[in-house]
């Protein structure tokens, strides 16, 4: 018998050992977004309704606004039943939204937004580096310390204990991207996506979130070390092209498909996408079973690929933490601004309640 006949029956042997969910994922999927040729269009619709409208009802209502190299807004129309519909701005945050109004005399409040743009992939080149300057102001905005990512205390403490052998910003940025991994956990039982406390999430060693809390610890870890980074507040509007199905979206139907990501800027490479969140969250839920092994063949390409890559079945809303509703009664900031926001006399919606609060999203896709 020849050597390379020894080696296929080996081969075979060793693939029966392997249940067929392995065999399948192993051979046949892979994640790993490129640089895209095009770009790709969508409209984005956004449809709210206040269930039980008590005195003036007020919406805030979130904008896909972000112009970068992997997203571009061509425009926004909207219809209702609103006395008052404009876009307002939070300033302080570079972030824009769509406010109504409605009067008590309008039993039904009602108001649709649709947004058309255009996304890709986005995707850094290790091999390439290059000198890469970015506004001051911006870099000291993604070094600052919000109510919920101190940056001193614990945080610091845990973020200089993780980078004690690191050398440089991407090494940094790696090391945390790797604790956070291998540390956190997606925990399916958190509303919405969570708040992103992660002082608290340090002190009690309770490490299970979802997106807006996983990934605000890789941010506020980054930041506490010096390395620039932000999330940014979006959602998913469409399938993944790999077939991940935690990894995409149902076009017709987007309600709870919000999703935050994160980005660390590098000197070498600029603005990087990052989203260890995601890693968990194909861990936790993907298949049947809590994967704990990121060598596992379904999550091992995820893991990889979101260390500077993202896939562009995304939008990104705006990267904005504490921030304030103008127009509203409210003095209390928000963690941020990834879902309708509304109030009236009876005071602030809970937007994770749809008996109260209602809306609807879906995504088209049209000729770029």
């Amino acid at each position: 018998m020849s050597m390379q006949r020894r080696t296929l029956i080996a081969g075979a042997s060793a693939a029966a050992l392997l249940a067929p969910w392995q065999m399948s994922w192993a051979q046949e999927r892979r994640f790993a977004p490129q640089p895209s040729p095009g770009w790709r269009a969508f409209e984005l619709t956004l449809t709210v309704s206040v269930a039980d409208p008590q005195g003036t009802s007020k919406l805030w209502l979130p904008l896909p606004d972000l112009e970068t190299d992997f997203q571009r807004t061509l425009g926004h129309s909207w219809t209702g039943n609103a006395g008052v519909a404009r876009v307002v701005a939070d300033p302080a945050r570079d972030t824009r939204m769509l406010y109504a109004e409605f009067s008590e005399l309008v039993k039904d409040p009602t108001l649709s937004v649709t947004t058309r743009l255009q996304t890709r992939n986005r995707f850094v080149d290790w091999g390439q580096r290059r000198s890469v300057s970015e506004d001051p102001e911006v870099l000291r905005a993604a070094l600052a310390a919000t109510e919920l990512l101190p940056l001193d205390g614990i945080v610091r403490k845990t973020a200089l204990e993780i980078t004690r052998h690191a050398k440089s910003d991407l090494d940094k940025a790696r090391a945390i991207y790797d604790w956070v991994v291998s540390n956190a956990h997606r925990e399916p039982k958190v509303r919405g996506c969570g708040v992103g406390d992660i002082k608290a999430m340090l002190e009690t060693g309770n490490l299970g979130g979802k997106c807006a809390d996983l990934n605000a610890i890789f941010v506020g870890l980054n930041r506490a070390v010096g390395v620039p980074a932000r999330d940014i507040y979006g959602l998913r509007v469409a399938p993944s092209a790999f077939g991940y199905k935690e990894l995409g979206a149902n076009s017709a139907a987007l309600k709870g498909a919000q999703h935050c990501r994160a980005e660390v800027f590098l000197k070498q490479h600029g603005w990087v996408a990052m989203d260890p969140a995601d890693v968990l969250k194909v861990a936790r839920q993907e298949t049947t079973d809590w994967i704990k092994d990121r060598r596992h063949p379904v999550v091992a390409p995820v893991d990889k690929a979101l260390f500077g890559s993202w896939e562009g079945n995304w939008v990104g809303y705006n990267r904005a933490h504490d921030l304030m509703l103008p127009g509203s009664a409210g003095k209390a900031s928000l963690p941020f601004l990834m879902y309708p926001q509304g109030e009236n006399r009876s005071g602030r919606f809970d937007e994770l309640a749809p008996d109260n609060f209602k809306y609807v999203i879906s995504a088209k896709e049209v000729q770029a």
